[in-house]
């Protein structure tokens, strides 16, 4: 009878949004780690399913490597939210102020009859409602624009901070190998 070489795997699953899913398989790659599935999930995300050999050489190292550009992935992500986040934030409260303004104009005119002040204030008050209401997809761009640009250089360091630790846990692999 012939023997047969037993390897016992440790397994794991990751969800993670549709779009970053090639991004998650080659982090996870680099960390020893083989995909074995995927499978759709709630709201556009992605199940990733891994496995990797249990007795794989720098064991540790690799899972503290694989910690770092987790947390740094995250740190990537919340970078990209925060692009548009303060900018949404103020739109929306513009948009409110706005609709506000619009709708007590209408209020005014409505409500308080046989009264010239009334219906002038009221049309004014509309009309600036929705001014502030057409502008505020302009200052939303700008404002977004702004963002951008302050934070696209911390994004530039913070993927190549990625990059160097992928490379690290592909440099230890590779150790194993040779």
């Amino acid at each position: 009878m012939q023997e047969k070489d037993f390897v016992t795997y440790e397994y794991k699953t990751v969800s993670v949004k549709a779009k970053e899913q090639t991004k998650a398989m080659d982090m996870y790659e680099a960390f020893g780690w083989e995909v074995t599935g995927s499978s759709a999930s709630v709201a556009g995300g992605v199940t990733l399913s891994f496995k990797r050999d249990r007795k794989q050489k720098h064991r540790q190292e690799l899972n503290k490597l694989e910690r770092q550009a987790e947390e740094t992935l995250e740190t990537l992500d919340r970078l990209e939210r925060s692009k548009t986040m303060g900018a949404s934030v103020f739109a929306y409260l513009l948009g409110i102020v706005g609709a506000l303004l619009l709708g007590g104009g209408m209020s005014l005119v409505m409500l308080v009859e046989n009264s010239l002040p009334a219906l002038a204030g009221g049309i004014v008050l509309g009309v600036f409602g929705l001014v502030l209401c057409g502008v505020n997809y302009v200052i939303y761009q700008k404002l977004a624009a702004k963002k951008t640009r302050e934070v696209l250089p911390v994004i530039d360091q913070t993927e190549e901070k990625l990059a160097n630790i992928l490379e690290k846990g592909n440099d230890l692999l590779r150790a194993e190998l040779i």
